[in-house]
């Protein structure tokens, strides 16, 4: 796909997208409102960004926020979760991307973050996955400490009792011990859930992913985000696998899109993020990503985006 076919699909899908070409030709569509239209607030309840590399796009969505501070204090001990569940280089888009984590964790310890831990549980050889997604590096170069979800022995039992489906599940110690932790997934395409976002990437917590599967996959993603809810998600959106996810076969299935979501209402970032997606790949809709409405009848967040102050930002 060539980048006017791109912006094309974007217009006609009414995604949510502030697009700057070197023709200055600018394409903004409605479907998540501005903040004109939305509920009055100082800070953003989600804030939408286009047009940047990693770094600037967090500090910009941080800002219309209300900074990091308002969600980090000083001594916290957080986890950073990204998707690094894929053997892929960070140009292939399988994981999220290692410069977003580096300014992530950079703002984290200008906050005062005492301790700050970063790990998945891959699908893939988990070493070749830390290596090749770039993340392992990113992580120990900005100093923070990579921990390793290879091992059963690094999970543990907890109960969900606000699930429907899912009771219980062996989540990784990382995430029960910590203070805070927050999620930054890569939003791409995925063929069992359709779209993987903020709440499927939280099937890298557990020890036994396969059960989600055998038991409903949608209610399980749903149910497992009600387990200690991170207090913050970041959908790195720079590079997206349109086709052929989670992995992607090739290059072919990737679309340079540099946008990221940022909010704390996990059902309004993969609200936002899934009509963008689906404005992507059209032979997905929108309705039929299930886990979303799912959460949001369990009280995980709102779906409705002219509720709360959305914040659009073009750099």
């Amino acid at each position: 796909m060539d980048r006017r076919e791109f912006l094309k699909t974007l217009a006609a899908a009414g995604a949510l997208v502030t697009v700057k070409t070197s023709g200055m030709m600018d394409v903004m569509a409605s479907t998540v409102p501005s903040g004109s239209q939305a509920a009055a607030a100082d800070n953003a309840d989600l804030a939408a960004v286009m047009n940047g590399e990693p770094a600037q796009m967090l500090e910009a969505a941080m800002k219309e926020l209300g900074g990091i501070e308002r969600f980090i204090k000083k001594g916290d001990k957080i986890v950073i979760k990204p998707n690094i569940g894929w053997d892929r280089t960070p140009e292939l888009a399988g994981n999220t991307n290692p410069d977003l984590i580096s300014a992530l964790i950079k703002m984290c310890q200008d906050a005062g973050a005492a301790e700050i831990k970063v790990f998945d549980h891959t699908c893939d050889n988990w070493s070749r996955c830390y290596d090749h997604s770039g993340i392992e590096a990113a992580v120990k170069k900005a100093g923070a400490t990579m921990v390793y979800g290879h091992e059963q022995s690094s999970y543990e039992k907890v109960e969900i009792p606000n699930g429907k489906t899912l009771k219980n599940a062996q989540v990784h110690k990382a995430i029960i011990e910590c203070d805070k932790w927050i999620n930054v997934p890569v939003l791409k395409n995925h063929g069992g859930a359709l779209m993987t976002c903020a709440m499927k990437n939280h099937m890298g917590i557990v020890w036994d992913r396969r059960a989600f599967h055998s038991r409903g996959l949608h209610q399980c993603i749903a149910d497992i985000c009600t387990y200690k809810p991170a207090v913050l998600h970041i959908v790195d959106a720079y590079r997206t696998v349109a086709t052929n996810g989670p992995q992607g076969r090739s290059a072919n299935d990737v679309v340079l899109t540099k946008a990221l979501f940022a909010s704390a209402d996990i059902v309004a970032v993969d609200t936002a993020a899934g009509k963008f997606f689906t404005g992507i790949n059209k032979n997905i809709k929108f309705e039929d990503i299930e886990h979303i409405p799912d959460g949001q009848k369990l009280g995980l967040g709102t779906m409705d985006l002219e509720s709360i102050n959305v914040k659009r930002i073009k750099l």
